[in-house]
Parts: structure tokens; sequence; C-alpha cells
């Protein structure tokens, strides 16, 4: 998780005691303006009365993720199983603090998580790694109430500054990539990520409506990732 020394979205108390919060991921190909979109939906949402915390995967802080960003910058080579595994570990190691962040009241923007851990690995064309085989460490861990697509062609995402800079920045991947993540349409919210800044905010806070009523009137309960 990536946290500022200051809070910019510090504790308010909740207009209703005992209220869990919502628990929302932002998806998206590699610059679809996911940060970007994570910071202005928290500051939208606090602003609305909701506390917010927010979550970064990989998480690079921890001793495992400072082992996922080594290979990212590709300064080390690992297998992909390997590689996988140590990625599913760093959303294990945060699976704790957010069931009980949700359960103080606290609303989660989540910028990638799981359904980025199976595509990604799956998109390599290892034929001994499978959607399926990816899909299996990360069962059981918590959840999205909602999950958001910031679709955007790679193309496109070639165009926008610092693309290149990281291991899985290149066309062919990121292609796939969209692919895999359509196999899971049915999970998703899906948003062009070609639009300006503003409006791509707007159709995030659109299609997070209803999931935030669900959760604030108890309709809607904290699940787990199944097989």
């Amino acid at each position: 998780m990536s946290t500022l020394s200051e809070d910019p979205w510090p504790w308010k108390e909740p207009k209703t005691i005992g209220q869990r919060g919502a628990f929302i991921v932002i998806e998206g190909l590699d610059r679809a303006g996911k940060t970007t979109q994570v910071k202005r939906l928290c500051d939208k949402l606090y602003s609305q009365g909701h506390n917010i915390k927010t979550l970064r995967f990989p998480d690079r802080t921890s001793p495992i993720g400072k082992m996922i960003d080594s290979y990212l910058q590709s300064q080390t080579e690992m297998d992909d199983h390997v590689i996988h595994l140590l990625f599913s570990a760093n959303r294990w190691e945060k699976a704790k603090w957010m069931e009980e962040t949700l359960k103080k009241g606290c609303t989660i923007v989540c910028d990638r998580y799981y359904h980025s851990g199976m595509v990604y690995s799956a998109a390599k064309h290892n034929p001994n790694l499978s959607l399926d085989w990816a899909r299996a460490p990360d069962v059981g861990l918590p959840k999205p109430d909602a999950v958001i697509f910031l679709d955007l062609e790679p193309e496109e995402a070639e165009k926008r500054g610092g693309y290149g800079d990281e291991k899985y920045e290149k066309k062919e991947m990121q292609q796939r990539v969209r692919e895999l993540f359509y196999t899971f349409e049915s999970d998703m919210k899906v948003v062009n990520a070609g639009e300006s800044l503003e409006i791509v905010g707007d159709h995030i806070l659109e299609k997070i409506e209803e999931t935030l009523k669900d959760v604030l009137e108890g309709r809607s309960r904290v699940g787990k990732f199944e097989a």
C-alpha cells in the first residue's frame, strides 16, 4: 500500500454508526489513468461524507513488494509461476487490513487487484499457467463491491507519457491483457478511458452509485473471492 505521511482524507465521524465501507477497485491496462482516477474518486467520495482509504497493488513497500518491483523494473528474472505467487502473496498481506478497515466504516478505493493478477500472468502464453491456475491463489481474498475497468486501446496507451518503462508495457502484451480482462466482463463495469479526465471520473461515479447505496443501506455484505 502506498500511504502518505499526512492522510489526505482524515477520519470524520460517520453519520451512521456501525455501517461498513464499500470496496471499490479500479482496473485497466497500463497508462489507462487508474492512479489519477483513484485520487479523483477518493476526493469526491470524501467530499460526500465517506471515510476513505486507498490501496495500490502491487504494494512495493513490503519485502515481497520490493521483489516484485525489482522484477517489473527488469532488474531480476523469475519463473512465471513464482512471480505470480508473489503478486498473490502481496495481496494476501493486506487481506486482514482490508477486512478490518471496511468493518470500521472506511471505503477502500484500490488501484489494481486480483483481476490484474490473473490476466497479466495468463497473458504470457505460458502453457503451464492458465487463467484457472492463476486464479487459485487468490481464492478467499475479500471480494470488491464494484470493479471498474478503464478500457483503453493499446495504441492509445502507447501515446501516453512513461509508456514502456516497465516489463509488461508492450503492445502485444497489453492487447492480450485487454482480451483476458473481457473474459471477466460480467464482473466489471466498463468505462472508456479515452475520454477526458472529467468525463471518465463522472462515468466512474455513475457506475458505482447503486453499489454505494446498497452498502449504505446495509443490503450488501463483504464477500470472498471464489473459485
